[in-house]
C-alpha cells in the first residue's frame, strides 16, 4: 500500500482556502432564502455540530480561481487537513467577487463575477424550496415547508462518499480534474449490480459484486465498510477497512486523482488521514496510471514509478511515445522488453489474436501501422497488437509477458560536408576609381542598410515577443488544462496570416513547438462575456473522441477558436470524394460510428454538466493521423443563445447521429432524400442494397443490420421512442439488442399537425 502522504497530495493543500471561513463561519441549523456566501467576505455555512462547513476555497497554484465546496470543519482536524468532500459543479471555478446564494426562488446559484453569469445552479426554482440545511453528516439539503427533501448534495457526488451516502445505479464518482488524465477515471454503479472503476467509459480495471443483481447501491457505513445493498438493505457484497469497528470519528471514501479508490480514516493521535483500504492493491494495475509518461514499475523502496524504457522513443513535452513508422525508410527492427505488458491508450482498442511469440513479433514487423506487440506466455498465447504511438503498461520481474517495440533501423552515416574552397579569381587590370562617386554610393548604401535593419529588427523583436509569450503559455504547465488566450496579432502569426485554409472559416496554423493547430473563425458579433463563458466550459472537457480546444481569441470584434489539428481532415470529404471514399472501409465506418457515439454519450452523461453538440454532421467529425474520429465544434450553441430543454437538445444529437450512421452506411450525404428508400429496402429484406456501392464485398451482415436498426430508431419522428445515446452506444458495442424499428416518419404528419395547432392556440 502506498504511503498516506502520496494519497493526500494536492488535497491537504485545500485550505490555503479562503479559510478565513473558520473565523467567520456561523453554526446554523437553517439557511434561509436569500443567504449568500462570497469570495470577498470568506464566510461559510456550518453544520449544527460544527463538523462540516460549506464555503469558497482555492488551490495554491490557482490563487485567483475559487470553487464552492463542503469540507471537514471540526476543531480536532487542523486547517490544512480539512479535506473537501463535495464541490458545486465539480470542475467549475469562479473569479474574485463571485458569490454562492440560496435565492428567493429556492435555487442555489454559483455566480461568476468574472464572466458576469451563473455557472452552476441546483435547478430547483420551480420546486417550492423554503430553506436549506447543512446536516451534521455533511449533506447539504433543500427542504420545502413540509421539511421534505427537494434536493441534496448526497445525490450529486463529485469524487467522495461520506458515511451514509449512497451511490445508486447509473451514478458516478469522478476523480478531481487536477490534470486531464484524472478526469477520465470514474467509479460507476451499473444496472447489473456491479461497482466498477473505469477509464473513460470502455475500460473496466476493477469491479465488485456479481453481475446478477439489479437496483443495488454502494454505501459507506460509519464502521468502516463499503457495501452493495438492495433497497430492503440486504447486503450482497462488502469490504472492510483495516480499522473496521474501531472508534473513528471521521471517514470518507474517495476516488483519487491516480485512479485508485481509497477509504480514509482520521487518526486523532497522529493528526493525519490514513488510508485503511484501497481497491487496487498494485497501483500499476490501474489502467493508464502513467498515461503518456511511460511504463509503471516499482523501485527498490516499493513505490511505483513511471519510466520510459523506449530508448529510441519520441520524447517531447515530457511524453514517452513509441516511434512512428510512417517515414522509416531504412526499415524497422523489433526491440524486445522482457517481463513487460503493454497496451495502447489513445485509442484503447488493441488487436488480440492467438498465436506464437515468433508469429506475434513478425506480424507487427510486417504491418506498417503496428507500433508494438505484447505476447503473454502464461499459457494463453495471446498476441496484443498496438497501432498507436500512445502506449502505456507495466513491468515486473514476475510478469509472464514479453513485449516488442518497433523502431527504425539506424540510418547510414551521412557523408561529411567539407567547406568549399573559393574558385581562383582571374587577374584583371585595375580600373581608375572615382573617389567622390564611391563615397556617395557608400553613404547611400549605408543609410538604406540602416533603415532596413531597423525595420527588420523591430519586426523580429515584435515577432519574437509574440512567440515567446505563446511558448510560455503553451509550455509553462505541461498537461495543464488551461486555455491559451491569444490576441488577433498572435492568431495571424500562428496561421501565417491565414494562408492555409482547410475548410469554411477554418485555417491551419502551428504553435512555436511546431505542433499543428486548426483555427476556427466565428462571428465577431458574439458577446464577449458569453463567448468566454462558453469556451471556458468547452475547454475543460477532454475525451479521446473530442477535438481538444487549445485556446481562443476574444479581442475587439475578433472571435477565434484554436483546436488540436487532425491530420486527415473532415469526414465529409471522404464521403464525397470517390477516391478518398475507398479508404473508408466498412470496418473503419463502424469504428467511426462507435467513436462518435461514445463522444456524444460522454457529453450527455459523463461531463460534470450536460452538454449537447447541437450541430453534429460529417463536416464536424475529423480524422487524425491514425484515422481515429474526433468530434469538433461541440457546445457552440451556447455562443448563439440557442436555448432548449436538456431532453430536446439530447434528442437533436440523437437524430443527427442517426443521419450520420445512415450516411456512413449508404454513402449519401443528404439522408432525407434516401431515408424512405433505405427503410423500404431494409423492410423487404434487402439491406445490402442500401450499402455504399464503393465498398467491395467487405460488409458484415450482422453489423449492417445493427447499424440500420439504430439509425432508423434515432430518426424516429416520435421523440418518445427515440433511444438515448447510452442505449445507442450499447447497441453498437453489441451489449444491447435492438428491436425492429417502425417507419421513421410514421408519426411525422401528426406531429407537425399537433405543433401547428398548438401554435395557433387550439386545444389538441
Amino acid at each position: 500500500m502506498l504511503e498516506q502522504d502520496r494519497f493526500l497530495h494536492g488535497f491537504a493543500l485545500l485550505l490555503c482556502i479562503c479559510l478565513g471561513s473558520l473565523l467567520s463561519g456561523i453554526a446554523v441549523s437553517e439557511i434561509p432564502l436569500g443567504s449568500k456566501l462570497s469570495v470577498g467576505e470568506s464566510n461559510s455555512w456550518v453544520s449544527s455540530n460544527g463538523d462540516f462547513a460549506i464555503g469558497f476555497y482555492n488551490f495554491p497554484d490557482q490563487p485567483k480561481q475559487f470553487s464552492v465546496g463542503i469540507r471537514f470543519n471540526s476543531k480536532s482536524v487542523p486547517v490544512d487537513k480539512q479535506t473537501v468532500v463535495w464541490v458545486a459543479g465539480g470542475d467549475v471555478t469562479v473569479g474574485n467577487n463571485s458569490y454562492f446564494q440560496l435565492q428567493e426562488n429556492g435555487e442555489l446559484v454559483l455566480f461568476d463575477a468574472l464572466q458576469g453569469e451563473e455557472v452552476w445552479t441546483s435547478k430547483t426554482s420551480q420546486l417550492s424550496v423554503a430553506l436549506a440545511v447543512l446536516r451534521d453528516d455533511g449533506n447539504l439539503v433543500l427542504l420545502n415547508e413540509n421539511r421534505d427533501v427537494i434536493w441534496q448534495s448526497f445525490d450529486s457526488p463529485t469524487d467522495t462518499l461520506l458515511p451514509g451516502q449512497r451511490l445508486s445505479t447509473f451514478r458516478t464518482l469522478r476523480a478531481a480534474s487536477q490534470n486531464y488524465v484524472s478526469s477520465l477515471y470514474s467509479l460507476y454503479m451499473n444496472v447489473s449490480g456491479q461497482l466498477q472503476l473505469r477509464w473513460e467509459s470502455s475500460i473496466i480495471y476493477w469491479s465488485a459484486g456479481r453481475p446478477s443483481h439489479s437496483n443495488l447501491s454502494a454505501v459507506l457505513s460509519s464502521d468502516g465498510s463499503l457495501q452493495l445493498v438492495a433497497p430492503n438493505l440486504e447486503r450482497f457484497w462488502s469490504m472492510f477497512g483495516e480499522d473496521h469497528n474501531d472508534t473513528v470519528r471521521f471517514r470518507f471514501l474517495r476516488l483519487d486523482v491516480d485512479g485508485n479508490l481509497r477509504l480514509y480514516s482520521w487518526m486523532e493521535v497522529s493528526q493525519t488521514w490514513r488510508s485503511v483500504w484501497q481497491a487496487v492493491e498494485n497501483q500499476c494495475n490501474v489502467f493508464a496510471t502513467c498515461d503518456q509518461q511511460g511504463i509503471c514499475a516499482f523501485n527498490a523502496s516499493g513505490s511505483h514509478v513511471c519510466t520510459c524504457p523506449f530508448h529510441h522513443a519520441v520524447q517531447s513535452n515530457s511524453k514517452c511515445l513509441v516511434s512512428s513508422q510512417h517515414d522509416c525508410k531504412p526499415g524497422s527492427i523489433m526491440v524486445e522488453h522482457a517481463n513487460m505488458f503493454l497496451y495502447g491508450i489513445y485509442p484503447v482498442h488493441d488487436f488480440i489474436s492467438l498465436t506464437s511469440l515468433d508469429k506475434c513479433k513478425s506480424m507487427c514487423l510486417s504491418d506498417p501501422s503496428c507500433t508494438a506487440v505484447t505476447f503473454t506466455n502464461d499459457g494463453s498465447a495471446k498476441c496484443r497488437m498496438m497501432k498507436t504511438q500512445y502506449v502505456s503498461g507495466y513491468s515486473d520481474p514476475s510478469l509472464s509477458a514479453t513485449s516488442f517495440v518497433k523502431r527504425c533501423s539506424d540510418p547510414l552515416a551521412a557523408d561529411p560536408i567539407f567547406p568549399l574552397k573559393s574558385p581562383p579569381q582571374a587577374y584583371k587590370e585595375p580600373y581608375n576609381i572615382c573617389i567622390p562617386c564611391l563615397v556617395g554610393a557608400a553613404s547611400g548604401t549605408i543609410f538604406v542598410f540602416i533603415v532596413i535593419q531597423l525595420g527588420m529588427g523591430f519586426y523580429l523583436y515584435k515577432r519574437k515577443n509574440i512567440y515567446r509569450r505563446l511558448a510560455s503559455l503553451a509550455h509553462s504547465r505541461p498537461g495543464s488544462k488551461c486555455l491559451i488566450i491569444l490576441s488577433f496579432t498572435e492568431i495571424k502569426e500562428l496561421t501565417g496570416n491565414f494562408s492555409d485554409q482547410i475548410g469554411p472559416k477554418m485555417f491551419k496554423g502551428a504553435l512555436p513547438d511546431k505542433q499543428p493547430v486548426a483555427v476556427k473563425e466565428l462571428e465577431g458579433t458574439i458577446e464577449a462575456r458569453k463567448f468566454r463563458a462558453a469556451v471556458s466550459k468547452v475547454g475543460s472537457i477532454y475525451h479521446k473522441g473530442l477535438a481538444k480546444l487549445e485556446g481562443y481569441c476574444c479581442e475587439f470584434d475578433h472571435r477565434y477558436l484554436v483546436y488540436e489539428y487532425a491530420e486527415n481532415g473532415s469526414l465529409d470529404k471522404y464521403i464525397e470524394n470517390p477516391t478518398l471514399a475507398e479508404r473508408l472501409t466498412w470496418r473503419k465506418r463502424m469504428d467511426i460510428s462507435l467513436s462518435v457515439g461514445r463522444a456524444i454519450f460522454y457529453l450527455h452523461t459523463e461531463c460534470r454538466e450536460f452538454l449537447c453538440h447541437g450541430n453534429l454532421k460529417c463536416e464536424n467529425v475529423v480524422l487524425d493521423e491514425n484515422f481515429e474520429a474526433k468530434v469538433k465544434e461541440f457546445g457552440l450553441g451556447m455562443l448563439y443563445g440557442e436555448a432548449s430543454s436538456r431532453r430536446a437538445s439530447a434528442q437533436k444529437d440523437v437524430e443527427d447521429f442517426g443521419k450520420m450512421v445512415l450516411t456512413l452506411v449508404s454513402g449519401f450525404k443528404e439522408v432525407k432524400d434516401v431515408l424512405d428508400w433505405a427503410y423500404k429496402e431494409w423492410m423487404e429484406g434487402n439491406p445490402e442494397n442500401v450499402v455504399d456501392k464503393r465498398l467491395k464485398n467487405e460488409v458484415d451482415a450482422e453489423e449492417l443490420e445493427c447499424a440500420l436498426r439504430i439509425a432508423f430508431w434515432c430518426l424516429q419522428a416520435d421523440e418518445r421512442v427515440k433511444p438515448s445515446m447510452g442505449e445507442v452506444v450499447k447497441v453498437l458495442e453489441g451489449t444491447l439488442p435492438a428491436d425492429p424499428p417502425p417507419p421513421p416518419f410514421s408519426c411525422l404528419i401528426s406531429a407537425r399537425e399537433v405543433e401547428d395547432t398548438s401554435e395557433s392556440g387550439s386545444e389538441v
